[in-house]
């Protein structure tokens, strides 16, 4: 193998952070490249669990004598402190890298100062390299780790004509199974999935991820979320079942709103405690209208089928808007056929003001 830029070598260190989306939470998803002295790919590593190897360790034990010399091509800046593993700035600088180019950087204060480590040791480090791309690819662990609770996505499933089920309040199959499967795919890379008691009680999901290959279950299940005010979740609702772990929220959990609902500030900052990151809202329209009203939704994820129902349930329900000048604009980030159906992936523009 040739050299490659910095660039190139970000690019593919991005790539490989992504390996370890839904399995190193509270931790970040990070990828490493090292390059040797003239500029070949050498070592390549990614963080895949929390309390596992760092993707710098990973790529320098590829490496070896050959990091010498050479760059390390991180997405994330070089942590500086021992927590359940060393300081990847030390490995760095024990194994003679002569230079670190970085992504974005570290927002943790207890984390952070990697780069004045490795400059105080004579190495050069360049940051904000594909910052854009890098912290996309780290955006849920970014973002809760700058504000204190998870990255919240939410999701749903609808009609052209936004309807969520019929008339007669029957729902199933609306969206095609490839558009099913992206959903497991979806839950595979969060911490918690959330829905409320509603959508148990008319549906009785099992809310977990399976597998994309032959449908069995993933070996790592997002925790189960149930808003649940008052406690009306049945003691064999299959949310309850050996699957996957589960809370469900009442009031005296996490205590109440102003309408004597579920504290959804509160239980977000309860879930962030407890090590989730990235949080995907699939409850029904009650719960989505709760949570945009709040301003507690980060990304929208879409399923929209070629289907009209003409009636019955939307996918949105009161989100707090009484007039069009209160409307939430989107901005349309993409916009991909999966099977028969769209995905549609939008952000919610900051209000100003």
């Amino acid at each position: 193998m040739g050299s490659v830029s910095t660039d190139e070598a970000m690019r593919r260190a991005i790539e490989l952070a992504a390996r370890g989306l839904g399995t190193t939470s509270p931790n970040p998803v990070v990828g490493c490249v090292l390059l040797d002295a003239a500029g070949t790919i050498v070592g390549e590593g990614f963080h895949a669990y929390a309390g596992g190897p760092h993707a710098e360790i990973v790529a320098l034990a590829q490496a070896g004598e050959r990091a010498r010399g050479g760059t390390a091509v991180v997405t994330l800046e070089p942590c500086a402190h021992t927590g359940r593993t060393g300081p990847c700035t030390d490995a760095l600088i024990a194994a003679g890298v002569a230079r670190v180019v970085v992504g974005v950087a570290e927002p943790n204060p207890v984390a952070s100062g990697g780069t004045a480590t490795l400059r105080a040791a004579g190495v050069t480090v360049e940051t904000g390299v594909r910052a854009a791309e890098a912290e996309a690819g780290n955006i849920a662990w970014l973002t809760s780790t700058r504000r204190g609770w998870p990255y919240v996505i939410w999701k749903y499933a609808a009609t052209l004509d936004g309807r969520v089920a019929a008339a007669d309040g029957s729902s199933m199959w609306i969206t095609g199974e490839a558009a099913r499967m992206d959903v497991h795919k979806l839950r595979g890379t969060v911490d918690a999935v959330v829905v409320g008691v509603g959508t148990v009680l008319a549906d009785d999901p099992r809310l977990t991820a399976r597998n994309l290959r032959d449908g069995s279950l993933a070996i790592r299940q997002p925790l189960r979320v149930v808003v649940d005010s008052s406690g009306r979740t049945p003691v064999d609702a299959r949310v309850r079942d050996a699957a996957a772990d589960t809370w469900i929220v009442t009031t005296a959990d996490v205590g109440a709103d102003p309408a004597g609902r579920v504290d959804l500030a509160a239980m977000l900052t309860g879930l962030h405690r407890r090590g989730v990151r990235a949080v995907l809202l699939e409850g029904g329209p009650v719960l989505a209208g709760a949570f945009l009203a709040a301003g507690l939704v980060d990304k929208v994820v879409g399923y929209l089928a070629p289907k009209l129902l003409g009636a019955g349930p939307a996918a949105l329900g009161d989100a707090g808007i009484g007039a069009i000048s209160d409307v939430i604009d989107l901005e349309y980030v993409d916009i991909t056929p999966i099977g028969a159906d769209l995905r549609i992936t939008a952000l919610p523009r900051k209000r100003e003001g």
